[in-house]
């Protein structure tokens, strides 16, 4: 096998014995990304500050839910089983509603390479958030390109050794700050800082806080482009979702080439002969974050992050050209320039945003319309299974169940739990009396699942069938409220 050489990539020099066969693997370049103002920045910058402010301290944020409940707005409470969003409590049996999350994000990730390529990875992916965190911080620490550039070939000194030592501590704190927000979302917030700072936390805590520490301290640190160009599949995975009127960020080859300098290019225009505004200044290529070359045509390491046409357009304006030498556009329009046609306007609404669109909408109006119609109690029934059913001495026929009763309220409530389906049996709860034809009365702990041991015996005279259908009933005593799970009888 030989390896692929992506766009603006230098092919590596083929082994010494002269044969064709190219290195399997390239030694990483170190890259070190250049500062830019511009739009797609400041969106960059302004996107970071909600994104970390919402992850920072979300786990502070309070909600009344009652005596004897968590008051804090997001919470996952492994301990007791439940899953806590504002005014929103899941239980573990609702499992479907984090599975209608997990399609809902699939969904709107689609949407949006659709819309614009990769502008997830762009602006709102964690390595790219944190990695441009990080990145504030070499920059404010050991300056900027020309200057990291410049001490990378110099010795260390004091000074460098210093602003290092700097640098790593900054990102260090980060990196904990990140595991430690992280580990708020699993207890109350103020408590678990109160007991990480005596160190009276649970074991768990600290081990999660060290491997979150870790990793982000590697990604964002050092990893990098690694992480965009080997070790994540999306950038694979979308290449098969686009599709030609999706925006990526282009070079606009037929405006751009020849290139040249302003003074080559003036003298060119003045003779009548053609010259593009590119000025091979490099710049594009010294503000991306994965190093990319994007004259060099569409490549898998670009991230869609638009810096390069900041970049770009800042040294449009210095020379007096038009700005938009590079820009988000379309691969039909890419061609369509190279056969001498003119652009098309850029097609967002189209067949394949709209079905993403609606499917979005389904998926969410399926969720919200569970959540509004859900009831305040539940009931699980799960027949035993050996045996299937029991002969007793007197000919009747029994059959054992276990029934799980769901009550999400944070107090104690009273249920009635009848049969349906099958009149001359009879339903009682194992060691306790046997029910009557109104059921068997229920008393459920607050927040609780309790579970039961459930009888149903039919009389020898009854003739059943091998197989009849029942239902569990269980009945607010107070409100009525009622639910029903569907079930078998099994007799000889």
């Amino acid at each position: 096998m030989s390896a692929i050489p992506q766009s603006g990539d230098k092919k590596p020099a083929p082994a010494a014995s002269g044969s064709e066969e190219f290195a399997l693997y390239e030694s990483r370049k170190q890259i070190y990304p250049q500062s830019v103002s511009g739009r797609f920045r400041n969106i960059k910058w302004i996107l970071l500050a909600v994104g970390m402010a919402v992850y920072y301290f979300l786990p502070f944020a309070r909600w009344s839910r009652g005596p004897d409940l968590p008051s804090q707005a997001v919470l996952v409470d492994l301990t007791n089983g439940r899953f806590y969003f504002f005014g929103i409590e899941i239980w573990p049996q609702e499992v479907y509603y984090f599975t209608g999350l997990l399609i809902l994000a699939a969904f709107t990730l689609f949407l949006m390479n659709a819309v614009a390529g990769r502008i997830w990875c762009g602006y709102l992916c964690p390595q790219t958030v944190w990695t441009d965190l990080f990145l504030l911080i070499e920059r404010w620490t050991q300056g900027d390109r020309r200057d990291r550039l410049k001490k990378a070939k110099q010795p260390w000194t004091l000074e460098t050794i210093a602003e290092a030592i700097l640098k790593h501590s900054l990102w260090l704190m980060i990196a904990w700050w990140t595991g430690g927000a992280w580990v708020l979302y699993f207890a109350d917030a103020p408590t678990l800082v109160k007991q990480l700072a005596t160190f009276q936390a649970p074991t768990t805590a600290y081990v999660w806080i060290i491997i979150l520490t870790s990793t982000t301290y590697l990604l964002a640190g050092f990893a990098r482009e690694q992480v965009c160009l080997y070790m994540c599949p999306w950038p694979r995975i979308q290449a098969a979702l686009t599709d030609e009127y999706a925006l990526n960020v282009t070079y606009r080859v037929d405006r751009g080439e020849p290139r040249g300098s302003v003074k080559k290019a003036k003298v060119l225009r003045e003779a009548g002969k053609p010259a593009g505004d590119c000025v091979d200044c490099n710049q594009c290529v010294a503000v991306c974050p994965t190093g990319v070359d994007i004259r060099n045509g569409l490549d898998m390491g670009c991230i869609q992050c638009g810096l390069c046409i900041d970049a770009c357009d800042n040294v449009m304006r210095k020379i007096n050209r038009p700005t938009g030498l590079i820009g988000y556009d379309t691969d039909i329009n890419v061609q369509r320039r190279a056969e001498g046609l003119p652009a098309l306007k850029a097609r967002i609404v189209r067949p394949r945003t709209i079905i993403y669109v609606v499917l979005i909408l389904a998926v969410a109006s399926a969720m919200g319309f569970k959540l509004a119609t859900r009831g305040s109690l539940g009931v699980d029934v799960m027949h035993d299974r050996n045996p299937i059913f029991i002969n007793l001495s007197d000919g009747s026929v029994r059959n054992v169940y276990t029934v799980r009763i769901l009550n999400p309220k944070g107090y104690e409530r009273e249920f009635n739990l009848s049969l349906a389906g099958l009149p001359q049996a009879r339903l009682s709860v194992m060691d306790e009396p046997v029910g009557g034809p109104a059921g068997v009365p229920i008393v459920a702990p607050p927040n609780q699942t309790l579970e039961l041991r459930v009888t149903v015996t039919a009389p020898p005279d009854a003739h059943l069938p091998q197989s009849t259908p029942i239902q569990m009933v269980l009945t607010d005593a107070k409100t009525g409220e009622t639910v029903k799970k569907n079930d078998y009888f099994k007799a000889p």
